[in-house]
């Protein structure tokens, strides 16, 4: 090859990475929009290190190490520590990081929208997600329909809110609880009931087991389920979020089960976050909810897979 010229690969890298310009301008239209809704509400925008020492052990989400310690799954617990600290509204766009996720709806490394209220429970916070939602539908004129992934989406309120019990009796083949104790909630989640979510509007699933409980504070009134939701359209889930638990002691006996889970499938048994846990005395009642800024932009740009929305796949670096 001559000095200055291509090859028909670097040729053909260039022409898939030029082809998502307008995706490109369309998401950071969006981030900066993202932005505007939350500091027009109040919210704070903080930043908080990627790097900690301490990620929480779930069981299905894998930290990746760097130098002794961890790239954030999630930059829940730093964010709940200022809440603890006394900011009452915050919010953050971040990269986050976990080992082994890859596929049309996953990266490896990929972007997160957290935001956290004091003193609102997940019925608000479900109020506030469809907010933002409808206020970027407005700001890129696409109405009160919006079409993704082959689906006209109706944004009119009220969204469907179906609790995880009731999908489960109307979708599944098994009822949630037959699904925990047989070990199979998570794929007859995936495989029998997501398709059926946020086909026509948006659908808030929520109620989920207590044993799925993670971070997420009980119901007072029925303790088999705790205050959690996810948000579907179109079939993809675009958040998780719930009423936060703010009892240190729960909070650390959920760790250590959860760990000792970990240990018994032979995974990587993390610190336990001993300062997120000491907080604990000192948080509010709040609510948060994490929500990924590569799936919502697929949602607005009508893509049907993440590396359409993105500069760069792990593939590409």
């Amino acid at each position: 090859m001559s000095p200055g010229s291509k090859s028909d690969l670097y040729l053909r890298e260039e022409t898939r990475l030029a082809g998502r310009e307008q995706n490109l301008r369309l998401r950071a239209q969006m981030v900066q929009s993202i932005r505007t809704f939350f500091v027009d509400q109040g919210y704070l925008e903080v930043e908080t290190p990627q790097l900690i020492s301490a990620p929480a052990p779930e069981m299905h989400i894998e930290a990746i190490g760097a130098d002794e310690r961890y790239l954030h799954p999630s930059p829940e617990l730093c964010m709940k520590r200022l809440l603890a600290a006394g900011l009452p509204r915050i919010f953050q766009i971040t990269k986050c990081f976990r080992k082994g996720e890859r596929g049309d709806l996953h990266l490896p490394e990929f972007s997160l929208l957290e935001w956290y209220q004091a003193g609102i429970d997940y019925r608000s916070l479900m109020d506030e997600c469809e907010a933002l939602i409808r206020f970027l539908a407005n700001r890129f004129n696409r109405g009160e329909i919006l079409s993704c992934r082959g689906k006209d989406i109706d944004l009119r309120l009220p969204w469907e809110r179906l609790s995880v019990r009731t999908a489960f009796d109307r979708y599944a083949h098994l009822s949630a609880n037959q699904a925990l104790e047989e070990g199979c909630f998570d794929q007859v989640l995936v495989e029998e009931i997501e398709r059926h979510l946020g086909m026509t509007r948006p659908t808030f699933l929520y109620d989920y087991p207590a044993p799925l409980a993670a971070l997420a504070r009980l119901k007072p009134e029925n303790s088999t389920v705790a205050e959690r939701f996810e948000v579907y359209i179109a079939g993809v889930e675009l958040a998780n979020g719930f009423s936060e638990l703010n009892d240190p002691l729960e909070q650390r006996a959920r760790f250590e089960a959860e760990q000792h889970r970990r240990i018994a499938a032979g995974k990587e048994a993390y610190p336990l976050p001993e300062r997120f846990l000491r907080c604990l005395d000192d948080m509010p009642e709040a609510a948060g909810i994490a929500l990924g800024v590569d799936r919502l932009a697929m949602v607005f740009c009508g893509a049907s897979r993440i590396d359409q929305v993105v500069s760069f796949t792990p593939e590409e670096t």
